[in-house]
Order: structure tokens, then C-alpha cells, then sequence
């Protein structure tokens, strides 16, 4: 499977992700430029992910300026072709921006840049991205954001729940950052676009995490398997 890994200005998670794609998980991954869109024909991704960063600075809002390049239009229809996207970070504020994904990204509950090991909880074990997670699992994850509280009002929170949109929820439910419901992580109605805060590129290798590797290793498997591929790691 291919996976094309889209870089805006102000990226720097984009080799990070690279890194763990290609040479853990043993995946065909690539980094495209996002004034040259997604590439088409016999070189067009299977996936793609958005990564983390401070696209253009997080001028106005984190992930408003990059919502809106042209190479957004490539991932919306893959993401309406059903192929999956996945939002890490500086990512899923990009989705949440450009109306992918439901509910928006705000600073945090305390206002402080947030940075450490944290756990997450799998809710929705069906998306390309966690079906080989059993519900309940818990993931050990590294977070680093400043403007990573999720919000929703009480009607997109009643519709999330009662669609399994939730993917990934805080333990501890959300001391972390306010997040409405402990929220960490939100796919969309049909599953194949995930958005999440935490980083699972920074948790997926033996000797980076501290509390286990493994349980992280499962998104990259998951969605391998859901393309197709083999999980070398």
C-alpha cells in the first residue's frame, strides 16, 4: 500500500510519521508538498495522513490556513472514495477546519501547552485505523498540544456517541486538556477519516516509550491490514 504524508509550511511531525510508516511498519510512505497535491494514477496513495505541527504558524486558528489548500480537494475525495485518512495532532485540527471531521479544536482547559505520556481508551474498534483493538483497550501515547481541547455541543456529542464516532477517549476522561467527554479522538460517520490529538508516531517504537510500545503498534497494523499490506514491526 502506498501512503502519501501531506507536509504544509510549518509541519514537523511529517518525518516523524515517515520514519514509522515506512521503516517500522515497512509501509510504501511518502511525503508530498502541498502546493503539488496528492499525486494521480499508478503513483496515487492508498491513505494519506495529515501530520503534526504548526501549519502556517496557527495564524488565526491551528489548521485554518491549511484547511483551505488546494490539496485539501485530493483528500476529501479519497476520504469520499472511502480510502483512509488519518489526522494526527496539528492534522485533525486541519480536519475539524476543513469540515471533515464534527466539532472544533480549541486551547486547552488549562491555557498551557501540554506535553507528555498520557493513556487513551479505544472506543470504535471497526475504522481502518482500530479494528485490531478490543474495546477498552488502553493505549499509552504521547500528547504535545497547545490547542487540543475538543469541543462539541451537547447535540454533536449525543450524535457522536450514538454513531460510534468517538475513537479514542482520555483515561481519566479529560483532565488532559477539557475535551468534551474526555474526547481524544473522532472518526467520521463512516469510519474511514480519524482524527486524533495524541501521537502514536512517538509511541509505536520499542525504546520510545516507556510504557509499552505495543498497544500503539496496532493503529499502524490496523491500518496496513485495511489496505492490504503487511506490518513488518
Amino acid at each position: 500500500m502506498r501512503v502519501g504524508i501531506v507536509v504544509f509550511p510549518g509541519s514537523n511531525c511529517d518525518r516523524d510519521m515517515l520514519h514509522v510508516l515506512r521503516d517500522v511498519f515497512g509501509l510504501d510512505a511518502g511525503l508530498v508538498w502541498h502546493a503539488k497535491g496528492l499525486p494521480a494514477g499508478a503513483g496515487a496513495p492508498d491513505a494519506v495522513v495529515l501530520p503534526g505541527g504548526f501549519s502556517y504558524g496557527d495564524r488565526l486558528r491551528a489548521g485554518a490556513i491549511a484547511a483551505r489548500s488546494p490539496v485539501m480537494a485530493d483528500v476529501r475525495r479519497m476520504a469520499a472514495a472511502g480510502a483512509p485518512v488519518l489526522g494526527v495532532c496539528n492534522g485533525f485540527q486541519v480536519l475539524a477546519e476543513a469540515g471533515m471531521l464534527p466539532g472544533a479544536l480549541l486551547r486547552n482547559d488549562p491555557p498551557r501547552f501540554r506535553c507528555g505520556w498520557t493513556e487513551i481508551i479505544a472506543e470504535n474498534c471497526s475504522t481502518p485505523f482500530t479494528s485490531m483493538y478490543r474495546p477498552g483497550a488502553r493505549v499509552p501515547v504521547q500528547s504535545a498540544n497547545g490547542e487540543g481541547r475538543y469541543y462539541a455541543d451537547g447535540e454533536t456529542l449525543e450524535r457522536l456517541r450514538r454513531n460510534g464516532q468517538v475513537a479514542f477517549r482520555y483515561a481519566g476522561g479529560a483532565a488532559l486538556n477539557g475535551s468534551s467527554g474526555g474526547i481524544a479522538g473522532v472518526c467520521s460517520e463512516e469510519g474511514n477519516v480519524l482524527g486524533m490529538m495524541p501521537h502514536p508516531e512517538r509511541a509505536a517504537e520499542p525504546g520510545v516509550n516507556p510504557l509499552g510500545c505495543g498497544p500503539a503498534s496496532l493503529l499502524f497494523r490496523s491500518l496496513a491490514a485495511a489496505c492490504g499490506g503487511a506490518a513488518a514491526a
